[in-house]
């Protein structure tokens, strides 16, 4: 026990520094839990995120577009589990463009990965690149309905609110629009922990930087990490990667690259950097995607069947194969035996 003279210069020390930093843009995360709150299953824990075991678990893996090839579900996700991921990434849609999905279809797909040892990271994707408030807010209307599929699931399944919402970089927008629809999640019952994109199509990670910490403590439960997209602008040399990801962590913000390819509309993207960076740094990364890229961004695609039988030279093989990539780096996480 620390004498009392101790912990009064503790405290007086605490408070100088508290009024210091008062302003300051370089303010890192109390990830303290709010009092008399546990966080379920997973957690957030600084930089790192913790399972329901108490391990610390680094996700890898790749994206899958549900909402639009559900058909498809069972044999991608099969193939998925089979490069060694430990992680999927899961496109769903609140009904405002697509097919909206159930209570059922949710609990349906996280019992599916469960059964396949896979981490389920659930995201909504009808609200990409809207600067409306109102579409961040129609998302977390959805995630509230299907509350009871995230119910005890929470050692499998995190709730990535929407995907890329935000066009703009606006980083005190993008803060103001979460932090006022992550205490409603809370308030519903959600115990999951939540996944919030980064600005400017996902890929702003200085808004983050800026702003990552006042959207972590509108979280009651102090359950919230940060996904950074990394394409042509975010991704394009080691220098920008480097710059991205080490300033969040510096925050005591958890994050991860939510989504990357090798190349884009945005220009040409350093794959191998980002695998080394996350695999040395133990950050999470998932590429995008699984099959069923269109619009001219088919080169996008990381196998050429459903089945996984035959994964894209450029990008699959990449991802699952090389010297950084999935095979070589993936941990199942623990909660699976």
């Amino acid at each position: 026990m620390r004498s009392f003279r101790t912990a009064a210069l503790s405290l007086l020390t605490a408070a100088v520094m508290a009024l210091a930093s008062c302003g300051s843009n370089n303010k890192k995360a109390d990830t303290t839990s709010a009092e008399g709150v546990k966080a379920a299953g997973f957690r957030v824990d600084g930089s790192k995120l913790i399972d329901a075991n108490g391990n610390e678990f680094v996700m890898r893996g790749v994206n899958h577009a549900h909402c639009w090839y559900r058909q498809n579900d069972d044999a991608a996700l099969k193939a998925i589990s089979e490069t060694g991921s430990n992680t999927v990434r899961l496109v769903l849609a609140d009904g405002d463009q697509w097919q909206k999905d159930t209570t059922d279809s949710v609990k349906a797909l996280i019992e599916k990965c469960r059964s396949l040892k896979l981490i389920a990271v659930l995201e909504v994707h009808d609200a990409t690149g809207k600067d409306s408030t109102e579409s961040l807010e129609k998302a977390c209307d959805f995630w509230i309905s299907v509350k009871d599929a995230l119910k005890d699931n929470e050692d499998v399944a995190i709730l990535n609110i929407a995907n890329e919402w935000m066009a703009s970089s606006s980083a005190s927008k993008w803060a103001y629009g979460y932090s006022s629809v992550i205490p409603r999640l809370r308030e519903a019952g959600i115990k999951n922990t939540i996944m919030v994109d980064s600005p400017g199509w996902g890929q702003s990670g200085t808004a983050v930087t800026d702003s990552g910490v006042q959207v972590f403590e509108s979280d009651p439960d102090r359950n919230t990490m940060f996904s950074v997209h990394m394409y042509g602008t975010s991704g394009k040399n080691s220098k920008t990667i480097e710059n991205n990801l080490k300033a969040i962590s510096e925050r005591s913000l958890c994050m991860i690259v939510g989504e990357f390819g090798y190349k884009h509309s945005d220009g040409d993207v350093d794959e191998a950097y980002i695998l080394k960076y996350c695999k040395e740094n133990n950050i999470g990364c998932l590429g995008w995607s699984w099959k069923g890229n269109s619009g001219g961004v088919e080169y996008l695609d990381l196998s050429e069947d459903w089945e996984g039988r035959n994964l894209t030279k450029e990008w699959g093989d990449v991802l699952v194969n090389s010297e950084n990539g999935i095979r070589a780096t993936s941990k199942t996480c623990s909660v699976f035996g």
